[in-house]
Formats: C-alpha cells, structure tokens, sequence
C-alpha cells in the first residue's frame, strides 16, 4: 500500500521538480542522463522506456509504441523536441537501440502470441511432420507404428494423440518441443530417461507445454524484459523466446529432482514454486537466462 502510495506521489509532483533540478545542474535533459549515464543492456533501455511513458511530452510517450521501421524517423523526432543537436551521434545511437529493444519486445510477443493462436490440426502437414521429427529426435532407435499409438505415452504425451495435449499452446507448444529436442538433442534424450524415473517421474511433453505456458506468461507480463535487453541488442527475435524455454526445461528438470516431491500428484505445488524462483531471478537488471550460461563451468 505504502509502496503504491509513494509510486503515485512521486509521479505525480516529485518527479517533475527532481527533473528540473537536476537538468539545472547538469545542463541535460533526463534522457540524456540515462543514454550517456548507463551501459547498454536492460539498466538503460528500462531506465529509457520509463522516462518516455512518463513524459508529458506526446511526442516522447508515443515513442514506445514505435514500430522497427519508424525508429529512425523517431530518434530525429524526440531529438528535435528534447532540443538536441542531431551530431549527437552517441546520444542517437543509444536512443536508437534502445528503442529497437523496446519496439522489438512488443513485436516478439504479437509473434509467440499469433504462434500460440494456431490449433495443432493433424490434416495440415507441416504440423504432422514436426510432430514426427519430435518423435524421431527423442527416440532414433524406436520406430513410430502408428500415427495414433500408445507410444507416444512414452515421451510423456497423455494418451494415444497428442494433438489434444496442445489445446492450451497452440502450435507454439510443439514448436518450443521441437526446438529443444533440435538444438540440444543430447540433453533433451537425458532429461526424457531421466523423467521415466519409477518415484521422481513425470510426463516429459506434458511438463514440456507447461513450460510453454510459463515462458509465454513471462514474456506477456513484461518479466522478460531485462533478460532479452540484456541479451539482444536490437530486435529480440522468436529464436530468443526458444532459447528462453530451453533454459525453463533444463532448470526445470534439475530443481524436480532437487526438490524430490512425494509423488507427481504435487506438480502444480513445485511448479509454482519454480515460477517464482525465475520470476525472482528475472528481476535482477543484468540478467541473462540461457542454456548456454547455466551450463558454463
């Protein structure tokens, strides 16, 4: 409530007079601080997104809903408001990125969000045959005997389709299996033996779409920020957001058996308390989550 209470009364009169006084002092403006102030990453582009939401100025507030190809024209324009001289080249630059990073963030999730729009319908091929390479990645030496099989029980699917499995995903929950199984076949065939454990078990592409879920919710709620600031430059791509779910699985299996529930039946309980150990990671500006990093000796 307190914390609420002092937001609201520092938008509303302190933050203009703090803005003033130190643009006395200074001889700058806030944006000019925070570009020539920060290292690239997350620090700043949130530090950059905050100040133009909170002005006054529609010029500065429409800036975050740019879109990648009005950048530029945007930089000039804020520049030409904000009074600053165009052969500011650090200050352009900067303000460049940054807004590529914030227009991009935006981009990225109408993009995992139109993904996870799609049904899974088994009379459209190219679904089918991701479905198959799922399959032929996790299992090489078992042949699939049916399109509709009890087999697909064994890398942790409910019943005899799997099609209905990815009601609340869409497609993006067999894309985000695939790519894993793809990029780090290794651990994806580890993790799938490890998950047939006989008291530690769980169902492998069950947990693989919650995960989906997870990542999708993170990125919706703006959680994913920092990480993808931190760790794109520019335009955040869906390869990033794959990355991101790479990471949730290998975490994900490794906190499992470290917390060693009682039985599958706790699920929702220890995902919970997963969600909330990311989110808490996530809220460290120098973020990066990555399969890569975690695995770093």
């Amino acid at each position: 409530m307190w914390g609420r209470l002092w937001g609201f009364l520092y938008n509303k009169y302190f933050r203009f007079w703090l803005k003033w006084v130190l643009r006395l002092l200074t001889g700058k403006c806030e944006l000019q601080r925070v570009l020539g102030g920060a290292a690239a990453g997350a620090r700043r582009t949130l530090s950059v997104e905050h100040s133009l939401e909170s002005s006054k100025n529609k010029v500065l507030r429409n800036a975050v809903h740019v879109e990648e190809a009005e950048v530029e024209k945007c930089v000039r324009d804020v520049m030409k408001e904000k009074r600053i001289e165009q052969r500011d080249t650090g200050f352009k630059a900067n303000l460049h990125i940054s807004l590529l990073q914030i227009s991009g963030y935006k981009k990225l999730y109408l993009n995992v969000e139109n993904l996870r729009k799609v049904p899974y319908d088994s009379e459209n091929e190219e679904h089918e045959e991701q479905l198959i390479e799922l399959w032929n990645l996790l299992m090489p030496h078992e042949n699939l005997k049916a399109r509709i099989s009890k087999q697909w029980c064994d890398i942790g699917f409910q019943g005899d389709d799997p099609k209905t499995d990815f009601r609340g995903m869409g497609l993006l929950g067999l894309v985000n299996l695939v790519y894993f199984s793809k990029h780090y076949t290794n651990e994806a065939r580890q993790i799938l033996s490890r998950s047939n454990h006989p008291k530690l078990g769980y169902s492998y592409a069950i947990v693989g779409i919650n995960l989906t879920e997870m990542a999708y919710s993170l990125l919706k709620n703006g959680a994913l920020k920092s990480h993808l600031y931190n760790m794109v430059a520019g335009l955040p791509q869906m390869e990033h957001f794959h990355q991101f779910y790479c990471y949730l699985v290998y975490e994900f299996d490794k906190f499992w058996f470290e917390e060693e529930p009682e039985s599958i039946m706790h699920f929702n309980q220890y995902r919970e308390k997963f969600h909330e150990k990311v989110k808490g990671l996530l809220l460290d500006c120098n973020v990066i989550l990555t399969l890569q990093n975690t695995k770093k000796p």
